[in-house]
């Protein structure tokens, strides 16, 4: 597979999104990915749309979330609600270096595949909504929750409509992020540090939220300033906004410094407005947002999205288009990148996605392989790694645990 990470064996527990993205990007640099699935359903990513119609020829089809982002592993499924499973389970872990799992608090612990009941060189990633401790730690949630009680749902959106969540699951890729970040430096920690000792990582999906919340707490604390949603805009900077164009695009200008203001101002022709006591200053500026919006929107509107970020461009302000998946194939910027890789999928076949990000300088971008069928490897592993006979395996599954 090649990648820095070569070399180490992730087993992945999770379903949803958080913890298989946090074994996905962990994969994506190299180390082997093992997902553990329960015999018959599997992960859930595997039944919720879009579907590819009529493929498997089942229904409703086979799912385009699953092939995104159950790629780069190889399936094995386990009964770990049943003492042989988990004794499988504890076998497999013996051999890897990383667990990754996101059930409810306690649930590994009844279970007995804790931490406590593998090896001390193992790093396992806990996700959880809550965290694994605290007054709410046993309460289930998704990414909604997350972003909510992290304190991100109320800064989303306009003050004067509902919140609205951003159009991903963010939370749980956040989570993922952080939680792949804090697995490396727990490794390097074990064997570059050579301490042979493994840790246990408590990642919460609100936490990733709270993290990335600026200054948010710094201004209630000190100032006692809750921040409220903006909307497009920043009330501390002007023009900034996503404007409506000729041919029903948006295109977002960032344009609140002082020589960002003035190289727009000749974009649009308009090199009265930096002279202009009005908005002479970012602050000036700020205070007259609507006003100095305004300007720009009635520019923008009179022009195709293509025609505004050209002129933005060729005078060096920052700009991009609100891009959709049509727009991003289009491009040559993320052909050039190599952005995007076709991943041959088990089912559906070649498909381009998303390339692993971030990349290595000087190395061939990554390829994952495609999204695996349901315990598609599950002989192949337990017979290699574990020893297990063929008609061992074959009992396993007449009984059910695999």
């Amino acid at each position: 597979m090649g990648g820095p990470l070569e070399g180490l064996r992730v087993l992945d527990l999770g379903t949803r999104i958080a913890a298989p993205f946090c074994a996905g990007l962990l994969g994506e640099q190299g180390a082997e990915v093992i997902k553990v699935e329960q015999p018959g359903t599997g992960d859930f990513m595997r039944e919720i749309g879009p579907f590819l119609p009529g493929a498997e020829g089942e229904d409703p089809g086979y799912s385009l979330f699953w092939a995104v982002e159950g790629r780069g592993r190889r399936s094995v499924t386990l009964d770990l609600r049943r003492p042989e499973g988990q004794d499988l389970f504890r076998r497999l872990a013996a051999t890897a270096d990383v667990v990754v799992e996101n059930f409810r608090p306690g649930t590994l612990e009844r279970w007995h595949i804790a931490p406590s009941d593998l090896g001390d060189n193992i790093v396992t990633v806990r996700i959880s909504s809550f965290g694994q401790d605290g007054p709410n730690s046993s309460r289930p949630g998704l990414d909604r929750v997350g972003i909510g009680f992290g304190g991100l749902l109320h800064l989303t959106g306009y003050p004067d409509r509902p919140p609205v969540r951003a159009g991903v699951t963010i939370s749980d890729y956040l989570t993922g992020v952080f939680a792949a970040q804090a697995a490396t430096a727990a490794l390097y920690s074990r064997d570059v540090h050579r301490s042979g000792k493994g840790s246990v990582i408590d990642a919460a999906l609100y936490g990733s939220v709270l993290r990335v919340l600026e200054w948010t707490l710094a201004a209630y604390d000190r100032l006692g300033t809750v921040r409220n949603r903006e909307g497009n805009r920043l009330a501390n900077s002007a023009p900034l906004d996503n404007y409506a164009t000729a041919d029903g695009k948006f295109v977002c200008i960032v344009a609140g410094s002082d020589a960002n203001f003035t190289r727009l101002c000749a974009a649009m022709g308009r090199s009265d407005l930096p002279e202009d006591a009005r908005f002479k200053r970012l602050v000036d500026r700020a205070e007259r947002s609507d006003e100095i919006n305004g300007i720009v929107a009635d520019w923008a509107r009179q022009l195709d999205a293509l025609a505004v970020e050209t002129a933005c461009v060729e005078h060096d302000v920052p700009v991009a288009t609100a891009y959709t998946a049509a727009d991003i194939f289009a491009d040559p910027h993320f052909a050039a990148r190599g952005d995007l890789v076709t991943v041959d999928d088990p089912v559906a076949g070649p498909m381009r996605q998303q390339a692993p990000f971030p990349r290595f300088v000087g190395e061939d971008v990554h390829v994952p392989t495609g999204a695996p069928r349901l315990g598609e490897h599950t002989d192949e592993v337990l017979g290699t790694l574990l020893g297990i006979s063929a008609a061992e395996i074959d009992a396993l599954r007449e009984s059910g645990v695999v």
